[in-house]
Protein backbone atom coordinates (compact mmCIF):
# COMPACT_ATOMS: atom_id res chain seq x y z
CA UNK A 1 0.00 0.00 0.00
CA UNK A 2 3.21 2.19 1.05
CA UNK A 3 4.65 1.29 -2.27
CA UNK A 4 1.39 2.09 -4.34
CA UNK A 5 0.80 5.52 -2.31
CA UNK A 6 4.56 6.68 -3.38
CA UNK A 7 4.18 5.56 -7.03
CA UNK A 8 1.07 7.78 -7.44
CA UNK A 9 2.38 10.71 -5.36
CA UNK A 10 5.50 10.43 -8.00
CA UNK A 11 3.65 10.09 -10.78
CA UNK A 12 1.45 12.96 -9.89
CA UNK A 13 4.62 15.13 -9.47
CA UNK A 14 5.58 14.34 -12.90
CA UNK A 15 2.33 15.08 -14.26
CA UNK A 16 2.20 18.45 -12.58
CA UNK A 17 5.41 19.30 -14.01
CA UNK A 18 5.07 18.44 -17.59
CA UNK A 19 2.02 20.25 -17.35
CA UNK A 20 3.85 23.28 -16.39
CA UNK A 21 6.27 22.82 -19.20
CA UNK A 22 3.70 21.89 -21.76
CA UNK A 23 1.82 25.42 -20.49
CA UNK A 24 4.57 27.54 -20.86
CA UNK A 25 5.22 26.44 -24.26
CA UNK A 26 2.14 26.48 -25.92
CA UNK A 27 1.28 29.66 -24.67
CA UNK A 28 1.07 31.21 -28.08
CA UNK A 29 -2.02 28.78 -28.73
CA UNK A 30 -3.38 28.26 -25.16
CA UNK A 31 -3.55 31.25 -23.84
CA UNK A 32 -6.03 32.76 -26.54
CA UNK A 33 -7.49 29.22 -25.99
CA UNK A 34 -8.19 29.77 -22.48
CA UNK A 35 -9.41 33.35 -23.21
CA UNK A 36 -12.08 32.13 -25.46
CA UNK A 37 -13.01 29.85 -22.69
CA UNK A 38 -13.65 32.50 -20.33
CA UNK A 39 -15.54 34.75 -23.41
CA UNK A 40 -18.01 31.81 -23.66
CA UNK A 41 -18.87 31.50 -20.52
CA UNK A 42 -19.45 35.46 -20.09
CA UNK A 43 -21.24 35.98 -23.29
CA UNK A 44 -23.72 32.32 -22.80
CA UNK A 45 -25.98 34.75 -21.31
CA UNK A 46 -26.67 37.18 -24.34
CA UNK A 47 -26.21 34.03 -26.73
CA UNK A 48 -29.17 32.19 -24.55
CA UNK A 49 -31.27 35.74 -24.63
CA UNK A 50 -31.19 36.02 -28.12
CA UNK A 51 -32.19 32.21 -28.74
CA UNK A 52 -35.07 32.85 -26.48
CA UNK A 53 -36.50 35.72 -29.03
CA UNK A 54 -35.97 33.05 -31.76
CA UNK A 55 -32.81 34.14 -33.43
CA UNK A 56 -31.15 31.91 -35.66
CA UNK A 57 -28.20 30.37 -34.12
CA UNK A 58 -25.64 31.51 -36.63
CA UNK A 59 -26.71 35.11 -36.81
CA UNK A 60 -26.86 34.93 -32.75
CA UNK A 61 -23.19 34.34 -32.68
CA UNK A 62 -22.01 36.83 -35.06
CA UNK A 63 -24.11 39.51 -33.17
CA UNK A 64 -22.69 38.17 -29.48
CA UNK A 65 -18.97 37.85 -31.46
CA UNK A 66 -19.10 41.23 -33.08
CA UNK A 67 -20.22 43.23 -29.70
CA UNK A 68 -17.62 41.14 -27.99
CA UNK A 69 -14.59 42.51 -30.65
CA UNK A 70 -16.06 45.99 -30.56
CA UNK A 71 -15.65 46.05 -26.44
CA UNK A 72 -12.62 44.19 -26.25
CA UNK A 73 -11.17 46.22 -29.28
CA UNK A 74 -12.71 49.47 -27.94
CA UNK A 75 -10.89 49.12 -24.47
CA UNK A 76 -7.76 47.75 -25.10
CA UNK A 77 -6.99 50.63 -27.97
CA UNK A 78 -8.35 53.33 -25.32
CA UNK A 79 -6.19 51.81 -22.41
CA UNK A 80 -3.07 51.13 -24.82
CA UNK A 81 -3.02 54.71 -26.42
CA UNK A 82 -3.81 56.17 -22.54
CA UNK A 83 -1.16 54.27 -21.18
CA UNK A 84 1.76 55.33 -23.54
CA UNK A 85 0.69 58.60 -22.91
CA UNK A 86 1.22 58.01 -19.15
CA UNK A 87 4.37 56.19 -19.82
CA UNK A 88 5.99 59.19 -22.08
CA UNK A 89 4.65 61.67 -19.63
CA UNK A 90 6.57 59.81 -16.05
CA UNK A 91 9.75 61.81 -16.51
CA UNK A 92 7.66 64.93 -16.56
CA UNK A 93 7.39 64.10 -12.76
CA UNK A 94 10.71 64.02 -12.11
CA UNK A 95 11.39 67.17 -10.70
CA UNK A 96 8.73 66.15 -8.24
CA UNK A 97 10.22 63.25 -7.07
CA UNK A 98 13.70 64.83 -6.68
CA UNK A 99 11.97 67.35 -4.74
CA UNK A 100 10.03 65.27 -2.72
CA UNK A 101 13.59 63.37 -1.69
CA UNK A 102 15.60 66.58 -1.04
CA UNK A 103 12.53 67.72 1.28
CA UNK A 104 12.51 63.88 3.16
CA UNK A 105 16.47 64.05 3.57
CA UNK A 106 16.38 67.27 5.24
CA UNK A 107 14.12 66.18 7.98
CA UNK A 108 15.72 62.54 7.79
CA UNK A 109 19.00 64.81 8.73
CA UNK A 110 16.87 67.11 11.51
CA UNK A 111 15.88 64.40 12.78
CA UNK A 112 19.48 62.62 13.09
CA UNK A 113 18.33 59.37 11.04
CA UNK A 114 20.91 58.15 8.56
CA UNK A 115 18.51 55.68 6.52
CA UNK A 116 19.51 53.76 3.38
CA UNK A 117 16.39 54.41 1.99
CA UNK A 118 17.42 58.06 0.69
CA UNK A 119 20.05 56.73 -1.50
CA UNK A 120 18.14 54.32 -3.15
CA UNK A 121 15.44 56.48 -3.69
CA UNK A 122 18.17 59.31 -5.16
CA UNK A 123 18.98 56.55 -8.00
CA UNK A 124 15.01 55.95 -8.65
CA UNK A 125 15.08 57.08 -12.30
CA UNK A 126 11.49 58.05 -13.49
CA UNK A 127 12.25 58.21 -16.98
CA UNK A 128 13.77 54.73 -16.88
CA UNK A 129 10.80 53.64 -15.22
CA UNK A 130 8.42 54.87 -17.99
CA UNK A 131 10.39 53.28 -20.59
CA UNK A 132 9.95 49.96 -18.46
CA UNK A 133 6.44 50.67 -18.25
CA UNK A 134 6.23 51.67 -22.05
CA UNK A 135 7.56 48.44 -22.89
CA UNK A 136 5.62 46.27 -20.60
CA UNK A 137 2.63 47.23 -22.93
CA UNK A 138 3.64 45.06 -26.01
CA UNK A 139 3.56 41.67 -24.25
CA UNK A 140 0.50 42.46 -21.83
CA UNK A 141 -1.29 43.61 -24.96
CA UNK A 142 -0.25 41.17 -27.73
CA UNK A 143 -3.44 39.39 -27.09
CA UNK A 144 -4.83 42.11 -29.75
CA UNK A 145 -2.37 40.88 -32.24
CA UNK A 146 -3.82 37.22 -31.76
CA UNK A 147 -7.37 38.42 -31.39
CA UNK A 148 -8.49 36.76 -34.86
CA UNK A 149 -7.20 33.67 -33.03
CA UNK A 150 -8.84 34.23 -29.85
CA UNK A 151 -12.49 34.93 -31.88
CA UNK A 152 -11.60 31.93 -34.29
CA UNK A 153 -11.99 29.88 -30.91
CA UNK A 154 -14.91 31.37 -29.66
CA UNK A 155 -16.80 30.46 -32.78
CA UNK A 156 -16.32 26.80 -32.57
CA UNK A 157 -16.78 26.66 -28.70
CA UNK A 158 -20.16 28.71 -29.35
CA UNK A 159 -20.99 26.34 -32.16
CA UNK A 160 -20.43 22.87 -30.16
CA UNK A 161 -21.97 24.15 -27.39
CA UNK A 162 -25.24 22.87 -28.11
CA UNK A 163 -24.10 19.85 -29.92
CA UNK A 164 -21.74 18.89 -27.28
CA UNK A 165 -25.09 16.91 -24.68
CA UNK A 166 -25.78 14.82 -27.81
CA UNK A 167 -22.51 13.52 -28.60
CA UNK A 168 -22.36 12.92 -24.48
CA UNK A 169 -25.70 11.14 -24.88
CA UNK A 170 -24.78 8.95 -28.03
CA UNK A 171 -20.89 7.79 -26.86
CA UNK A 172 -22.55 6.70 -23.26
CA UNK A 173 -25.60 4.07 -22.00
CA UNK A 174 -28.48 6.64 -20.93
CA UNK A 175 -28.37 5.98 -17.58
CA UNK A 176 -24.55 6.84 -17.39
CA UNK A 177 -25.00 9.83 -19.64
CA UNK A 178 -28.10 11.58 -17.59
CA UNK A 179 -25.76 11.57 -14.77
CA UNK A 180 -22.49 13.17 -16.89
CA UNK A 181 -24.52 15.64 -18.05
CA UNK A 182 -25.86 16.76 -15.29
CA UNK A 183 -22.73 16.74 -13.85
CA UNK A 184 -21.42 19.21 -16.62
CA UNK A 185 -24.46 21.39 -16.81
CA UNK A 186 -23.76 22.11 -12.74
CA UNK A 187 -20.09 22.90 -13.59
CA UNK A 188 -20.93 25.21 -16.14
CA UNK A 189 -24.11 26.77 -14.76
CA UNK A 190 -21.57 27.62 -11.65
CA UNK A 191 -18.16 28.44 -13.54
CA UNK A 192 -20.79 30.85 -15.66
CA UNK A 193 -21.71 32.29 -12.98
CA UNK A 194 -18.69 32.74 -10.80
CA UNK A 195 -17.23 34.59 -14.03
CA UNK A 196 -20.12 36.58 -15.13
CA UNK A 197 -20.62 38.08 -11.55
CA UNK A 198 -16.78 38.71 -10.90
CA UNK A 199 -16.85 40.24 -14.50
CA UNK A 200 -19.78 42.60 -13.40
CA UNK A 201 -18.41 43.33 -9.89
CA UNK A 202 -14.95 44.07 -11.28
CA UNK A 203 -16.61 46.42 -14.49
CA UNK A 204 -18.48 48.57 -11.65
CA UNK A 205 -15.22 48.87 -9.44
CA UNK A 206 -12.95 49.97 -12.58
CA UNK A 207 -16.19 52.74 -13.78
CA UNK A 208 -16.61 53.76 -9.93
CA UNK A 209 -12.80 54.44 -9.69
CA UNK A 210 -12.51 55.88 -13.00
CA UNK A 211 -15.46 58.60 -12.11
CA UNK A 212 -13.91 59.27 -8.98
CA UNK A 213 -10.56 59.82 -10.32
CA UNK A 214 -11.55 62.34 -12.97
CA UNK A 215 -13.77 64.36 -10.26
CA UNK A 216 -10.30 65.03 -8.86
CA UNK A 217 -9.32 65.90 -11.86
CA UNK A 218 -6.40 63.18 -11.73
CA UNK A 219 -3.87 62.43 -14.70
CA UNK A 220 -4.33 58.98 -16.60
CA UNK A 221 -7.77 58.65 -14.86
CA UNK A 222 -8.90 56.01 -17.55
CA UNK A 223 -5.33 54.14 -17.06
CA UNK A 224 -6.20 53.60 -13.41
CA UNK A 225 -9.85 52.70 -13.82
CA UNK A 226 -8.88 50.06 -16.48
CA UNK A 227 -6.13 48.64 -14.06
CA UNK A 228 -8.53 48.59 -11.09
CA UNK A 229 -10.89 46.34 -13.18
CA UNK A 230 -8.16 44.06 -14.15
CA UNK A 231 -6.65 43.87 -11.00
CA UNK A 232 -9.99 42.68 -9.25
CA UNK A 233 -9.79 39.81 -10.29
CA UNK A 234 -6.81 39.13 -8.16
CA UNK A 235 -8.07 39.26 -4.36
CA UNK A 236 -6.49 41.73 -1.86
CA UNK A 237 -3.27 42.16 -3.91
CA UNK A 238 -5.06 43.45 -6.99
CA UNK A 239 -7.49 46.22 -4.71
CA UNK A 240 -3.83 47.04 -3.08
CA UNK A 241 -1.79 47.87 -5.95
CA UNK A 242 -5.21 49.32 -8.19
CA UNK A 243 -5.24 51.73 -5.15
CA UNK A 244 -1.72 52.43 -4.58
CA UNK A 245 -0.95 53.91 -7.97
CA UNK A 246 -3.63 56.35 -8.09
CA UNK A 247 -2.70 57.49 -4.85
CA UNK A 248 1.07 57.97 -5.72
CA UNK A 249 0.37 59.97 -8.48
CA UNK A 250 -1.87 62.14 -6.69
CA UNK A 251 0.83 62.79 -4.23
CA UNK A 252 3.09 64.29 -6.88
CA UNK A 253 0.60 65.78 -9.04
CA UNK A 254 -1.09 68.08 -5.97
CA UNK A 255 0.28 70.66 -4.29
CA UNK A 256 -0.99 69.08 -1.27
CA UNK A 257 -1.89 65.61 0.76
CA UNK A 258 -5.40 66.50 0.83
CA UNK A 259 -6.79 64.67 -2.37
CA UNK A 260 -4.48 61.71 -1.93
CA UNK A 261 -6.05 61.29 1.26
CA UNK A 262 -9.52 61.71 -0.06
CA UNK A 263 -9.02 59.49 -3.12
CA UNK A 264 -7.34 56.60 -0.59
CA UNK A 265 -10.31 57.03 1.20
CA UNK A 266 -12.89 56.79 -1.21
CA UNK A 267 -11.21 53.97 -3.49
CA UNK A 268 -10.64 51.45 -0.13
CA UNK A 269 -14.19 52.07 0.20
CA UNK A 270 -15.53 51.26 -3.15
CA UNK A 271 -13.05 48.05 -2.88
CA UNK A 272 -14.69 46.90 0.59
CA UNK A 273 -18.17 47.60 -0.38
CA UNK A 274 -17.63 45.56 -3.50
CA UNK A 275 -15.24 42.88 -2.04
CA UNK A 276 -17.08 42.72 1.17
CA UNK A 277 -20.25 42.83 0.63
CA UNK A 278 -22.00 43.36 -3.07
CA UNK A 279 -19.31 40.56 -4.57
CA UNK A 280 -20.12 37.97 -1.52
CA UNK A 281 -24.04 38.05 -1.65
CA UNK A 282 -24.12 37.66 -5.44
CA UNK A 283 -21.40 34.91 -5.57
CA UNK A 284 -22.93 33.09 -2.77
CA UNK A 285 -20.73 30.76 -0.20
CA UNK A 286 -18.45 28.42 -1.02
CA UNK A 287 -16.75 29.88 -4.26
CA UNK A 288 -13.78 31.55 -2.02
CA UNK A 289 -10.32 30.67 -2.20
CA UNK A 290 -7.44 29.85 0.27
CA UNK A 291 -5.50 32.89 0.31
CA UNK A 292 -2.38 30.53 0.30
CA UNK A 293 -4.00 29.62 -2.75
CA UNK A 294 -4.26 32.24 -4.30
CA UNK A 295 -0.53 33.02 -3.45
CA UNK A 296 0.61 30.23 -5.26
CA UNK A 297 -1.85 30.58 -8.19
CA UNK A 298 -0.50 34.06 -9.29
CA UNK A 299 3.24 32.66 -8.92
CA UNK A 300 2.49 30.10 -10.81
CA UNK A 301 0.45 31.32 -13.47
CA UNK A 302 2.60 34.36 -13.43
CA UNK A 303 5.73 32.16 -14.12
CA UNK A 304 3.61 30.46 -17.58
CA UNK A 305 1.93 33.63 -18.69
CA UNK A 306 3.56 36.83 -17.01
CA UNK A 307 0.95 39.17 -16.08
CA UNK A 308 -1.63 38.19 -18.45
CA UNK A 309 -1.45 34.39 -16.70
CA UNK A 310 -1.33 36.38 -12.94
CA UNK A 311 -4.96 38.05 -13.80
CA UNK A 312 -6.06 34.80 -15.54
CA UNK A 313 -4.68 33.07 -12.60
CA UNK A 314 -7.45 33.26 -9.73
CA UNK A 315 -10.24 32.58 -12.40
CA UNK A 316 -8.61 29.49 -13.50
CA UNK A 317 -8.25 28.09 -10.25
CA UNK A 318 -11.87 28.82 -9.24
CA UNK A 319 -13.02 26.78 -11.90
CA UNK A 320 -10.48 23.94 -11.66
CA UNK A 321 -12.32 24.68 -7.83
CA UNK A 322 -15.81 24.25 -9.06
CA UNK A 323 -14.74 20.87 -11.30
CA UNK A 324 -13.30 19.50 -8.19
CA UNK A 325 -15.96 19.73 -5.98
CA UNK A 326 -18.47 18.13 -8.76
CA UNK A 327 -16.42 15.15 -9.18
CA UNK A 328 -16.63 13.45 -6.07
CA UNK A 329 -13.25 11.59 -5.63
CA UNK A 330 -11.58 15.12 -5.85
CA UNK A 331 -13.69 16.64 -3.63
CA UNK A 332 -10.82 16.92 -1.14
CA UNK A 333 -9.14 19.26 -3.45
CA UNK A 334 -12.01 21.36 -3.38
CA UNK A 335 -12.29 21.73 0.24
CA UNK A 336 -8.17 22.07 0.51
CA UNK A 337 -8.82 25.06 -2.15
CA UNK A 338 -11.82 26.78 0.30
CA UNK A 339 -11.26 29.86 2.35
CA UNK A 340 -11.32 28.70 6.21
CA UNK A 341 -14.85 27.51 7.43
CA UNK A 342 -16.23 26.87 3.67
CA UNK A 343 -16.94 23.65 2.24
CA UNK A 344 -16.87 22.89 -1.34
CA UNK A 345 -18.76 25.32 -3.73
CA UNK A 346 -22.34 23.86 -3.75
Amino acid sequence: MEVSRSINLSLGIIVIFLGGVVLRLAKPVLFPFFLAIFLSYILAPLLNLLKKFKVPKALSILLVLGVAFFIIYLLGTLFYTSGKSFASALPQYSQKVENFIASLETKLRMARLNWELVDWLNQFNLERVGKLVLASFGPFFAFISNLFLIFLFLVFILAENESFGAKIARALPQERSVIVLGVIQKINYQIQKYLAIKTLVSFITGVLATVVLVLFGLEFAIVFGFLTFLLNYIPNIGSFIATAFPVAMAVFQYDNLWPAFWILVILITIQMVMGNFVEPRLMGEGLGLSPLVVILALFFWGWLWGIPGMILAVPITAIIKIVCSNIPSLKFLAVLMSKGGEGEAG
